[in-house]
């Protein structure tokens, strides 16, 4: 069906099963509003066996239209595959925006899939809106994450000391906003009818009774570090010795998914687990992730859902290694290395101190309001040009 003229054309590329489960407060706002056409371009790990039922089921159910389906995601789970990926995305998204002629393209995060869309709606001359600039992280997600910037036009950052990084390098500030974080908006609008329990009907492994203390383990590649493997083999004997329930959510799919894989099926298939006490899943729903991550007693990995979300519900937090070395983070938050001494402590250490108090170093009412506020209003522009104050 063609669109209205009035209407402004939003594609939105989702190459990440994060990229929909954080930002569907603001979809869904976008969707139900009659100034937009919104653009839902589906590509990347998302369409993969491993996560693609579970997200088409979800995005039918919540009334989505998938404009799109990009299937350019080389499996390997190294560097030369996450390279190809990224340009396969190039290649495929510059027939899906030319066909679908968008008026904006709306990026979130540092995914090496969405620079890549970036730089084809650079080229295009598609204005280029970017949710979550100027955060410091560590790895390559830093570099990404700074040159998508370079290339949008509008920035959408979810606190004071991003906006001030985008400004430094060189962004208009009439063009900055802080509007906070999109996914912390969302956990707040999860009822709490929500509780979890969905993550026992799937996965294997022990049934884990959320009514007693239990940990969720969140444990991503560092695509600039080689010990991937050696320091997933080490977390999974901490965690077993702990003699806690966890629930364990599999890597994303960045180079060096396959070494933790690797690790995780070799110590649950070899009888090396003790306690028995592990449960293993791909994937959960949105509402139901953040069900099972209100009632955890503590959150063990480097997830940025450690710094952010867990921020908002006070869930005690160790974060492990550089992975998001720089970001800004609650008191929460327990920094450890890769040692398993240190890791051991830190866990016992939040196991120990309970629930912190709420806060809101991300959190910022109305985000996706005002967001669909500026989406609405703001000139249309191309040409970019370095700010000098």
């Amino acid at each position: 069906m063609a669109s209205s003229p009035n209407k402004r054309k939003i594609c939105f590329p989702i190459t990440s099963r994060v990229h929909y489960a954080r930002q569907k407060q603001l979809l869904s706002l976008l969707n139900k509003d009659s100034r937009f056409e919104l653009q839902v371009v589906a590509g990347g790990s998302v369409l993969s066996e491993k996560y693609g039922e579970m997200f088409a089921n979800a995005l039918l159910s919540d009334g989505f239209e998938v404009k799109d389906a990009l299937y350019n995601l080389i499996d390997g789970g190294g560097h030369v595959a996450m390279a190809k990926t990224a340009s396969l995305v190039a290649l495929e998204f510059v027939n899906t925006l030319h066909k679908l002629n968008s008026d904006i393209v709306l990026i979130r995060g540092d995914r090496y899939e969405q620079l890549a869309i970036a730089m084809v709606a650079a080229y295009l001359n598609k204005t280029i809106a970017h949710i979550e600039g100027g955060d410091s992280t560590g790895t390559i997600d830093e570099s990404v994450r700074h040159a998508i910037t370079k290339l949008a036009h509008i920035h959408f950052v979810t606190n004071e000391d991003a906006k001030r990084r985008v400004i430094k390098m060189g962004e208009n500030p009439k063009y900055v906003f802080n509007v906070g974080s999109p996914d912390v908006e969302f956990v707040a609008t999860v009822p709490k009818s929500f509780d979890g329990s969905m993550v026992n009907k799937i996965g294997v492994g022990t049934d884990v009774d959320l009514n007693k203390d239990f940990v969720i383990v969140m444990y991503h590649p560092v695509t600039t570090e080689s010990h991937n493997r050696k320091n997933t083999e080490a977390l999974l004997e901490i965690v077993d010795k702990i003699n806690v329930p966890a629930v364990w959510f599999w890597p994303n799919h960045d180079a060096g998914t396959n070494e933790i894989a690797k690790a995780i099926r070799v110590f649950r298939e070899s009888g090396k687990i003790r306690n028995n006490k592990i449960r293993f899943v791909t994937d959960l729903l949105p509402e139901d992730f953040v069900g099972l991550l209100r009632r955890a007693k503590v959150l063990v990995g480097n997830s940025s859902a450690g710094i952010k979300e867990c921020s908002y519900l006070g869930v005690p937090v160790v974060n492990i290694g550089s992975r998001q070395q720089g970001r800004l983070r609650g008191p929460n938050v327990l920094d450890a290395d890769n040692d398993p001494k240190e890791i051991k402590q830190a866990i016992t250490k939040q196991l120990k101190h309970g629930p912190y108090k709420r806060s809101d170093v991300y959190f910022k009412p109305d985000t996706s309001k005002n967001i669909v506020s500026v989406l609405s209003k703001f000139d249309l522009y191309t040409q970019k040009k370095f700010y000098e104050s």
